[in-house]
This record gives structure tokens, C-alpha cells and sequence, in this order.
């Protein structure tokens, strides 16, 4: 069942549970995430990000649109991490549900002014809109081809958040309470500020969202979820258990190749992943909250 993000995340908010929004960069990823949501009756966000989109084409849309028109289960197509309007309107024309807008590298008044520029296209269409304030670090990359969060993480300040979302009318807002995007440094011990995340929660009303906790301890994430986190990003931990058993496949027999032979071990290890983050999240049989 395909809605905007506005509308899942309401009953997250209303039932204090989060979505996941696991990033598709696959067919097999789409997959997986979607039969897994099945089985256990859980809402969830499909989250691509421009890179994705323009590895897989727009077309791939389409096989997004048609799984989440085909199941109960209540699905958002959301663009993750949008960086220029450009992008959020191919996102759109696409049929895009959310979209992202992260303009938390510039300044707090022009970080308002763009996210107001792309409400204002998205709104009246139905598309919802989720903006970022403060800042949890940049994507990066070592020699090894891995995501490497940055350690340098600016928090949301909650009179800031107030103001923001009063200014924008945004529809959810990912804050900086201590995470970082990708995996993590080998020298870094990631830990939330979760007196922040509560004074915020306290002061704002719309769902909130947590980007890049990858390395943080469960017990962490699922307290963040308690104090009103509604929306977490998934992304380096499924692919890397869909990656790391596919070498493992292809050193065991190098001379497979059909797809459906090489990821079959591959789906199994992301799945076990995939259903642990929705259990971890309070997701699981929360379609019953929804009306079909």
C-alpha cells in the first residue's frame, strides 16, 4: 500500500514505534526488504538516494511503485538525502512518495530557505518532506572501498528545531544526536545524547528521524525509539551482509553465475539483518495500526 511519508509516520508517531527506511540500491535489496515487511506485518520506507537512482535508472522505479501497490504492507518511496532541487524534482516525476531535502551543511537561515523552496513543490503534489538540522558527518571512503562516517558531528540545538519546523513546515526532521553516516572509524565509540533527543521530542511535534547509527549499541537505538525516534536509516548494515556472503559464495564456487544461484545465501544473511532492525525498531506487527 503506497503512501507519503507524512501519513506512515503519523501512526509511528501516534503508537511510538519507528519505520525503517531501508536503502534499495538493488532489485534484490527491494526484494528482500518488501517479503521480509510481509512476513512480519511491519510499515517501512523505501529509501533511494541519488546515487542509487542514477545507478539503477529511473525505470527502477516502477519495480518499486509495483511491489508497494501490490502488498498491504504500508510502503513510502522516499528520496534520501536529496542535495539540489534538481534532484527532488526527477525524484518526483519519478513517483517518488518523500523526499529529502538536506541542506544541514549550510547556513541554519538558508538551510529554512531551500527546504521552504522544496515544500513548496512537493506539498501540493502530496509528496511529503523530511529535512535535516545539525549535522552527523560526511560519507567517505578509505582505500578498502568502505563507508567511513565522519567524527565531527554538529547537534541539534532544540530551540533551533522549534524554529525550523515552525518556519518550513517540514514533515519530519532527521536531528544530530550522536551518529554518524556509514560504518564508523575503528577508533570511534559512537554514543547518543539522549537527553537531547528527549528535550527535542519534548519541544517538537512532527516525527523524528535518526540517520547513521550503524555502530551503535541496540540497546541505544532502541532506547532512541522510546524517547520518539519514528524513522531510522538502514543502508551499510544490509548490504554489507549481502555483500560479505557473496564473496564468500564466489570463493566457495568461483565459477557461478546466475543470479538466482549466487544471492540465494546472499538474501538469507540480509534478511536476518532486516528482520532484527524492524524487531529492534518496535515495528513488527504494527500494520494492524493502519487502514487498508
Amino acid at each position: 500500500m503506497l503512501m507519503n511519508m507524512k501519513e506512515l509516520l503519523s501512526v509511528a508517531n501516534e503508537h511510538n514505534f519507528a519505520v525503517p527506511a531501508f536503502n534499495i540500491g538493488s532489485g534484490q535489496i527491494l526484494n528482500a526488504v518488501i517479503d521480509c515487511c510481509e512476513e512480519k506485518q511491519a510499515p517501512v520506507i523505501l529509501a533511494i538516494h541519488p546515487d542509487e537512482l542514477e545507478f539503477q535508472g529511473d525505470s527502477f522505479i516502477e519495480m518499486c511503485k509495483d511491489r508497494a501497490n501490490k502488498t498491504k504492507v504500508p510502503v513510502a518511496i522516499h528520496l534520501d538525502h536529496g542535495a539540489t532541487m534538481e534532484q527532488v524534482l526527477r525524484a518526483i516525476r519519478c513517483g517518488f512518495t518523500s523526499v529529502m531535502i538536506d541542506a544541514s551543511s549550510e547556513s541554519f537561515d538558508d538551510n529554512i530557505k531551500i527546504t521552504k523552496e522544496v515544500i513548496k513543490v512537493a506539498h501540493p503534489l502530496g509528496v511529503s518532506v523530511e529535512a535535516e538540522l545539525g549535522t552527523i558527518g560526511d560519507i567517505k571512503e578509505d582505500t578498502g572501498n568502505r563507508e567511513i562516517g565522519s567524527k565531527e558531528i554538529i547537534y541539534t540545538k532544540p530551540e533551533d528545531a522549534v524554529k525550523f519546523v515552525a518556519e518550513t513546515g517540514c514533515d519530519t526532521l532527521a536531528i544530530a544526536i550522536g551518529t554518524a553516516h556509514g560504518l564508523y572509524p575503528e577508533d570511534f565509540e559512537p554514543h547518543l545524547k539522549q537527553d537531547l533527543l528527549t528535550e527535542i521530542k519534548e519541544k517538537v511535534s512532527i516525527p523524528l528521524v535518526l540517520h547513521g547509527g550503524s555502530a551503535n549499541p541496540d540497546s541505544e537505538i532502541a532506547e532512541a525509539v522510546k524517547r520518539g525516534i519514528n524513522k531510522i536509516n538502514i543502508s551499510s548494515d544490509i548490504k554489507d551482509a549481502f555483500y560479505q556472503q557473496t564473496r564468500k559464495t564466489l570463493a566457495n564456487d568461483p565459477v557461478v553465475r546466475e543470479p538466482f544461484v549466487l544471492y540465494q545465501d546472499s538474501i538469507k544473511a540480509m534478511d536476518k539483518v532486516i528482520v532484527q532492525k524492524i524487531e529492534l525498531f518496535n515495528d513488527d506487527d504494527k500494520m494492524k495500526y493502519y487502514k487498508l
